[in-house]
């Protein structure tokens, strides 16, 4: 029970970059700098997902 609501914050907190990777790409000016390090923690959240 409690992987599944690991696995379930995990989704969340995915979901949540996805969308602020999304919003700083449709910026007139994206930020390279803040994109990349929002898409690293996106990776690794997906990484610890993959890994359960």
């Amino acid at each position: 029970m409690q992987q599944t609501s690991h696995y379930s914050a995990l989704e969340a907190k995915h979901a949540v970059l996805d969308r602020q990777i999304a919003d700083e790409s449709h910026r007139p000016m994206p930020d390279p700098v803040a994109l990349a390090a929002l898409k690293k923690q996106k990776l690794r959240i997906k990484e610890e997902m993959v890994a359960l």
